[in-house]
């Protein structure tokens, strides 16, 4: 039982006896030598008295709830006519000059020179970090200052591979008709796109080589102005190449351009084309079983190859694939219903795809000089010069066939036709392709789109490999690692440290209480490109300057902040019809020295008054006495009166 409820109880059951004894009493006593009303009233009613008082001392009571003092706190960009002049308030060392108000180091201090305060109003950018733990438990209103013309919000790609096509997400504020776009390690710009209506956009860029890099990305206004420029950093990494496994029923065009992309990508092809009559041209031919299939990523295979594999390969891929392998299916002509049927079994309802249509190819938002910036210098063998006009996109020719609803669709034709598609199976991805003659793109000049365009079925379907994890601020949610401000790194060594740009080294020390994360503080006072260094491991990264990207910043601050604004103080919640101070974690209580003394005192007065003669009547007679002596008489006139 809750310890008060169980006092209460106590204290009005002893109340109640007390009353009733008292009502006793005054019931037996002859009437006219009965306590006088006013007497007895004082008694009954001090009985409840002491009790509560009593309660009281035992469990104090919350403290009355008087106004709650605000406090005006004035921070970055703050406007000096935000604010009423009579306001008590405080002025954050990252305000600007000449605001009126009291200076403070930190809200923490501010708090403690206004005890009072209850309430903040907090105008401007933002609360820095350092003051949120300060704000926790407090009434708070926010008044943002207007964020800077440029860029607000940005997603950057946490990894980028070498040779790969990596993302650029984010958004523009105030900038309506403007532009956003990409510039790549050489200025050349790779991809520009229109700003939506409310001022979100996404680039694409393409890693060519390993190592550090630096991007740019820049917004543009209506009229073309540059407003804001900020760089993208990139710690482009080497990832293992990719083992595919190519399974073909004849040699054709498409073949060999796709086996030329491979070898100027890195990834490790092992083709088995047929001839027919038990002939094949490629590499050694290997059996296709279990084992031979554990040692590759992908498996690329067209219908002709298929027919042509036993009824134990075909179960060996198909356990193959539910361990993880990647299984690309082309169709480059009609399906046998035997083929239908067994492909039915990876969840694909295609039809007999005799019919062979036309694709057009995605209509691209990029402008010439960035398709000349993403084709390059071509090769020794094939030159490109920089003024050179790329090629005309070609049409391409695709199967017809009705890829099931439920795919998981990443390639479409211009007029919206799944061109490929992948449905999961185990821990692997099944998938199929149903275009048959992208060589053309090379042909005509575009070989970034047709690289583009393996690459992307490469990445999405081969088997998922172990990749190191990316650095990352764990203290900052968009725009890590900036100049002067506290970031936190995780998953460190004990000899881990960080070297400068100066060549100056900073030990990391893991935090004990970060357990198995073993997280370090890092306070970076330079900015530009920094090197961890943690046993073998060396990673690059980037330090932004203090007052770079100041619209990140700024929204930075301003969502911050507002995860912080409440109505009123913190309270703990407790049930409807029980009383506060009750509860087994009530808030803090008045003192109980004051319920005490109180106590005291009433107990102190009503022992008194009990044995006083106020309010009493006569005495009755003394029987067993032959007289009573009458006491209010002087002694020289006392006399004895017989009993009656």
């Amino acid at each position: 039982m809750n310890p008060g409820v169980a006092a209460a109880a106590l204290l009005a059951s002893a109340t109640l006896v007390a009353v009733l004894r008292l009502l006793a009493r005054q019931y037996r006593t002859v009437p006219e030598h009965r306590a006088r009303a006013w007497r007895l009233g004082l008694l009954l009613a001090a009985q409840p008295l002491c009790a509560a008082l009593l309660f009281l001392t035992l469990f104090p009571p919350p403290p009355l709830r008087t106004p709650q003092a605000e406090l005006v706190v004035l921070t970055a960009a703050a406007a000096p006519d935000a604010f009423a002049a009579d306001a008590a308030r405080v002025v954050l060392p990252e305000a600007p000059p000449g605001l009126d108000g009291e200076r403070v180091p930190d809200l923490a201090t501010a708090l403690r020179r206004h005890p009072q305060a209850r309430r903040l109003r907090v105008i401007g950018a933002g609360l820095e970090p350092r003051d949120h733990a300060a704000a926790q438990g407090l009434a708070l209103s926010f008044v943002p200052a207007p964020l800077p013309r440029g860029l607000s919000e940005w997603w950057p790609p946490q990894r980028a591979s070498a040779g790969n096509v990596f993302a650029v997400h984010g958004r523009a504020h105030d900038l309506a008709g403007g532009s956003a776009e990409l510039l790549d390690p050489a200025g050349q710009r790779i991809d520009r796109i229109a700003l939506a209506r409310d001022g979100r956009f996404r680039l694409e860029g393409l890693a060519r080589v390993a190592g550090p890099v630096e991007f740019v990305l820049r917004l543009r206004d209506a009229r073309g102005a540059a407003v804001d420029t900020l760089s993208l950093p990139l710690n482009v990494a080497t990832d293992a190449a990719p083992r595919v496994l190519l399974l073909a029923g004849a040699p054709n065009p498409e073949l060999k351009y796709l086996r030329r992309w491979a070898e100027d990508a890195g990834v490790r092809l092992h083709s088995q084309i047929a001839l027919g009559a038990g002939l094949q041209i490629g590499d050694p031919p290997l059996p296709i079983d279990a084992a031979t299939l554990a040692g590759f990523d992908l498996l690329l295979v067209d219908e002709r190859a298929w027919d042509g594999l036993s009824e134990a390969s075909r179960t060996a891929v198909s356990a193959a694939a539910r361990d993880g392998l990647g299984v690309l299916l082309r169709v480059t002509g009609p399906l046998s219903a035997r083929t239908r049927a067994q492909w039915r079994g990876f969840g694909f309802e295609l039809g007999a795809g005799a019919d062979a249509l036309p694709a057009r190819w995605p209509a691209q938002a990029r402008d010439e000089a960035a398709v000349r910036a993403r084709l390059g210098p071509g090769s020794a063998d094939a030159p490109r010069r920089p003024e050179q006009a790329p090629g005309e996109t070609p049409l391409l020719s695709r199967r017809a066939l009705a890829l099931p609803a439920t795919a998981q669709v990443w390639l479409r034709a211009a007029d919206g036709a799944a061109l490929a598609a992948w449905r999961a199976r185990g821990r692997g991805r099944v998938a199929v392709w149903t275009l048959g003659d992208s060589f053309r793109l090379v042909l005509a000049g575009r070989d970034e789109l047709h690289a583009q365009l393996w690459s992307q079925a490469v990445a999405t379907l081969a088997r998922a490999n172990a990749v190191e994890t990316p650095l990352r601020d764990e203290a900052a949610e968009s725009d890590p690692f900036r100049q002067h401000r506290r970031s936190v790194l995780c998953g460190l060594g004990d000899s881990a440290r960080v070297f400068a740009p100066d060549g100056g080294q900073i030990g990391l020390l893991p935090d004990p209480a970060s357990g198995a994360r073993r997280c370090s503080g890092f306070w970076p006072q330079q900015a530009g490109w920094h090197l961890l260094v943690d046993g073998t491991r060396r990673v690059p990264f980037v330090v932004r300057a203090q007052d770079e990207a100041p619209g990140l910043r700024a929204n930075e601050l301003r969502q911050a902040t507002a995860a912080l604004v409440r109505p009123s103080s913190a309270a703990v919640a407790l049930e409807p019809a029980q009383p506060r101070w009750f509860a087994p974690t009530a808030p803090a209580r008045m003192p109980a020295w004051p319920w005490f003394l109180a106590w005291l005192t009433a107990a102190s007065l009503l022992w008194w008054f009990e044995r006083s003669r106020l309010g009493r009547r006569d005495a009755a007679p003394t029987r067993g006495l032959g007289a009573q002596i009458d006491c209010m008489r002087p002694p020289s006139t006392a006399r004895l009166t017989p009993l009656t």
